[in-house]
């Protein structure tokens, strides 16, 4: 993370919304670069997002918790 530049990550599927107004969207995405190449994680996004989006992972070790209602 120290580069600044980010990794790039592909949306897999959308899973859930959350949040108190439901602004975070948790997702699965599969990383496309680094040393976690082709691995697939589930991480929470702030914003519209859509299957098929790519974006960029400051950190790609971190993985958010299963939303369980």
């Amino acid at each position: 993370m120290g580069d600044g530049k980010g990794t790039p990550a592909e949306v897999v599927e959308v899973v859930k919304t959350t949040g108190v107004h439901g602004e975070i969207t948790q997702i699965l995405c599969r990383i496309l670069d680094g040393p976690e190449k082709g691995r697939v994680k589930r991480r929470n996004t702030l914003g519209s997002i859509r299957k098929g989006d790519v974006i960029i992972l400051l950190d790609t070790e971190r993985e958010a918790k299963e939303i369980r209602a």
